[in-house]
Formats: structure tokens, C-alpha cells, sequence
């Protein structure tokens, strides 16, 4: 169980088993604190082989790959990134539509870094990008977002060149159909309307996994008074236990909304209710205030949606602060950063839901990279297969069927983009 497993970590942590039986003693605090330390340092040092070590096959790949051309095309809201080589191979990603206030990151701090590099080299390109240009100070989604859309294109041109998928590019397949739960908002509304919504939303599709926003967010109104309709969550989350029973998965999402003691408490009638987790459950950066909550409760702790440094995860990991860590694919900059921080997770028995964000072909990365993932999480996100963008996946119908979408396994991406919806798009220039 997760309180017996926190309670070995902390007492490893605090001096060991031996050291946890010694006397109150100045000389016993002394190697408590000695012993705690290297605990503490040893586990940094494995996480941090974990970063050090490539994802890419670079073996696949038996002549330089050198990058001549890296494009960012834009029509309306759309945005797609086309890289070719100079022996003319091409890979083609679906950019987040949040690029339409981050393209000129694109343009200047990061397309001018990656002309003329070998793109066998992927891994530590996207290392050195963060220094070139001191581009650090734009750390997180500013710099993340159009990073991640780069990276798509180069695996996409990568894959074609190996005639593999990317999944094979990057790691072993683990997860050849991805299971998914249904993502649904609502938590502005009352709570007869968000139960209804919800169970639209459920219906709507072949899966048995649901998850629901608990708490407030203010982002919703311009109303600096309004905190949401006190007591509804409470009423809410044993409503859904009842309504569907014991075999829907049940997760919850509170996007940092409560304090520590309020976390604590509404933690606990999840629980009660046999939910599977509970998401950001107070904000996410308040590392230390995660970590108290998680130790406070058996219910698994998820969070980092919102992150952008291997340094967090780092910390969070090192010192047992959550139980599930949740990158998103776009925002932290791709798939090989994500990666990393799955596999830092899995060397200490962690699991790993990555958040899936932005429309165009976020959900299709997002199944890719859950499907070389050893310890991906039982069900994964799901906001619909909504798309403008106009595109072929011969390999898969990317559909839910039994709960599951089956993953494809043609080279690159797997997909074919309609060559006129591209030709719509214009090359953007500063």
C-alpha cells in the first residue's frame, strides 16, 4: 500500500531502518542527518544518469542528417512546422494553436539554432537550445511549445528516413492501443447541470474511465469575488461513485485550487469513493505542499501539467513528493523531454499520465509517446478527436474501441496531411 511504501521512503530518508531505532541522542541526530543526506544525494544521482542518457536510436541512422530547411507556416489559426534535410527528406508536425503569441519565439530564438545540425543528434540539440540565446530566461511554455512542435517535425522526417514509427525511434513499444478517459470541464456550472454534462459526455463514448474537475478556477470570470458554488465538489464526487458504480475509473482535477488542509480533507472522500487519483491538487509549484498533502493520503498524487524543468521533477521524485508525473508533450518541449522524466519516475517506481493539451494532432503525439512509455498509467487523456486539420492515418482508424485507440505504426507521425490543406499555409518570416 502507499501509506506503507511513504513510511519505508521517509524513514530510509530520515537515517535508514537501523538509524530509526537509535537513541534521541545528539550523536544519533548527527547520523540521522548524515545518513539522510546521502540517502537524499544517491537518489539525485541516479535521476540524473537517467537525464544524461539519449532517447534517440542514433544506430538507426548511418549518415548525417543535416537540417537545411526548418519552416513555420501559419493559415488563420492553424500553424504547421516543416523541416527538411539537405538530402531532402522532410517531416511535417500540427503546431499548438497557442503559437499565434509564441511564433516569434520561433522564429528567433530557436529556428536559427537549428540549421546545419545533424538531427542524429536530437538530444543534445534540445539541450544547447536552452542555452543558445540565453534562451533559459523563456523558460516553460513560451519556449517549450514551439520547441515540442519542432521536435514532432524532426522524429516525423526521422521516422520516414528509418521507415519506422516513431515509437520505434524513441524507445520500445510498450502500449500498442492506449487506453483513455473522458476528460469534461464544467465545474463553473451548478451541480444538476455539470452531473448532466457529464454524463453526455460519457455517453458519447466506448471507454469506462472518467475525469472530473473538482474546486474553482478563476480563470473563467472576470468576477474577483466568485468562488465557485460552495459544497457542490462534496456532492459531486459521490454522486459520479454512485451513478456509474464500481467499475468506472474515477480521477479528479482540482488545477491547484485548494490549500493544503483543504486538499487533505476533499483527498479523503476520494478515497472514500475509490477514486483513482487526484491531479494538482494544490498549486504546482508549491512542491513542499504537494508532498504534504501526499503524505497525508493513500490516493495517488498526480501533477506537473504545468511544469517545465527537469529540476522539479527532479526534486519531486527524489524526495517521494507525488506518485504520478504528468508532462505535457507541448508544453515541456516534446517527446524526448518527457521521456526522461517517465523514466526518472519508473527507476522509483512511479507512473506517468502526460497531459494532453491543444487541438490539431495533440491527442495523436500524445497516444505516441503513452505507447513507449514501461510505466504509463492505467487510462490517458481524452478531449475528443476534433481536428481542422484534414489528414490520413492509414495504419489506425483513431477511433475508441473498447475503451482503446489503437496507436499507428506507419512511418513518422503515421499520418498523411492533405497536401492542400498545407499548400493554405504561408511561410512565416520576421
Amino acid at each position: 500500500m502507499k501509506t506503507t511504501r511513504r513510511k519505508f521512503i521517509s524513514t530510509t530518508i530520515a537515517g535508514g531502518l537501523a538509524a530509526a531505532v537509535l537513541p534521541l541522542s545528539s550523536c544519533g541526530a548527527e547520523a540521522q542527518t548524515k545518513s539522510s543526506f546521502t540517502d537524499l544525494k544517491s537518489r539525485y544521482a541516479k535521476l540524473d544518469e537517467i537525464l544524461k542518457t539519449p532517447v534517440l536510436k542514433t544506430q538507426l541512422f548511418t549518415a548525417p542528417v543535416i537540417i537545411e530547411t526548418l519552416e513555420l507556416l501559419r493559415f488563420e489559426n492553424s500553424f504547421l512546422c516543416r523541416v527538411r534535410s539537405k538530402d531532402g527528406a522532410v517531416g511535417i508536425s500540427v503546431g499548438h494553436s497557442d503559437l499565434s503569441s509564441l511564433f516569434p519565439v520561433f522564429l528567433k530564438k530557436l529556428q536559427p539554432f537549428f540549421i546545419g545540425q545533424d538531427a542524429r543528434e536530437l538530444d543534445l540539440i534540445l539541450e544547447k537550445v536552452y542555452i543558445y540565446g540565453f534562451n533559459f530566461r523563456y523558460n516553460g511554455i513560451t519556449l517549450g511549445l514551439p520547441l515540442a512542435t519542432i521536435e514532432f517535425a524532426i522524429l516525423d522526417m526521422l521516422g520516414h528516413i528509418a521507415d519506422k514509427p516513431v515509437g520505434e525511434l524513441i524507445g520500445e513499444i510498450h502500449n500498442p492501443e492506449v487506453a483513455v478517459y473522458v476528460a469534461t470541464e464544467f465545474r463553473e456550472k451548478p451541480l444538476e447541470e455539470h452531473f448532466d454534462l457529464i454524463k453526455k459526455a460519457v455517453a458519447e463514448y466506448d471507454t469506462n474511465a472518467l475525469k472530473i474537475k473538482i474546486g474553482y478556477q478563476y480563470s473563467s470570470t472576470t468576477d474577483i469575488h466568485y468562488g465557485g458554488i460552495p459544497g457542490k465538489s462534496e456532492k459531486l464526487i459521490p454522486l459520479l461513485r454512485q451513478n456509474y458504480g464500481d467499475k468506472m475509473a474515477l480521477y479528479a482535477d482540482s488545477n491547484g485550487y485548494y490549500s493544503v488542509n483543504e486538499a487533505i480533507q476533499i483527498g479523503k472522500l476520494l478515497e472514500e469513493y475509490k477514486y483513482r487519483y487526484f491531479e494538482e491538487p494544490v498549486m504546482y509549484d508549491h512542491f513542499e505542499e504537494i508532498k504534504e498533502v501526499a503524505d497525508a493520503l493513500t490516493i495517488p498524487i498526480a501533477n506537473g501539467e504545468q511544469d517545465q524543468s527537469f529540476v522539479h521533477f527532479r526534486w519531486a521524485i527524489a524526495n517521494d513528493g507525488l506518485d504520478i508525473v504528468q508532462p505535457d508533450i507541448y508544453y515541456f518541449g516534446g517527446m524526448i523531454r518527457a521521456i526522461k522524466v517517465a523514466l526518472m519516475a519508473d527507476a522509483f517506481g512511479k507512473t506517468i499520465v502526460p497531459h494532453m493539451s491543444g487541438g490539431g494532432l495533440g491527442f495523436l503525439y500524445n497516444y505516441i509517446l503513452v505507447s513507449v512509455l514501461p510505466n504509463a498509467g492505467e487510462h490517458h487523456e481524452f478531449k475528443g478527436l476534433d481536428t481542422s486539420v484534414i489528414f490520413e492515418c492509414p495504419t489506425s482508424p483513431l477511433k475508441i474501441k473498447a475503451g482503446k485507440i489503437k496507436v499507428p505504426t506507419g512511418p513518422g507521425m503515421g499520418v498523411i496531411i492533405d497536401p492542400d490543406f498545407i499548400k493554405k499555409h504561408q511561410v512565416l518570416k520576421m
